[in-house]
């Protein structure tokens, strides 16, 4: 368990990522983004200890037909105001989150970040269309999403 620290990015536990260092600015800008929002600390998992939120997200993203290759490395799991957040960040420098209201089914997504310098996956071609973002610890982010239709036991 680790949690991540948004003011002095490190890339503990992604170092093996050829994106280490990007995709450790993509951890801390979520981390970032929770505690503006909510004060809640971005806490991750090495994904070997939570297999549970690996395959859920399998689960989810197998709704698009999506299976990703890449190794997971860490996961988090965390809910806040009846909103269940699920990330999983991969070796490849992808970061996938799902944010599943447990209440109103209308308001369920995943999206999608492709760390800076990353290459556009396979997977993706022709499914999804990217919209860049700037962060200053994560650098030129690409991210998408889709809305989930099914319901999951979360």
């Amino acid at each position: 368990m680790m949690e991540i620290d948004f003011k002095n990015v490190t890339p503990s536990g992604l170092e093996s990522s050829p994106y280490a260092t990007e995709l450790a600015g993509l951890r801390a800008n979520e981390a970032r983004y929770y505690w503006n929002h909510f004060k809640t600390k971005f806490i991750t998992f090495p994904a070997s200890e939570r297999p549970d939120v690996v395959q859920m997200m399998d689960q989810i993203v197998a709704e698009r037909d999506l299976k990703f290759k890449s190794k997971p490395l860490e996961v988090a799991d965390f809910t806040i105001e009846r909103v269940r957040h699920l990330y999983v960040f991969y070796q490849n420098g992808l970061s996938i989150n799902v944010m599943y209201d447990l209440v109103d089914p209308q308001k369920r997504a995943v999206g999608f970040k492709l760390s800076d310098h990353m290459e556009i996956l396979e997977e993706f071609e022709g499914k999804f269309k990217f919209a860049k973002m700037h962060s200053k610890l994560a650098g030129t982010i690409r991210g998408s999403y889709f809305k989930i239709k099914q319901e999951y036991p979360l």
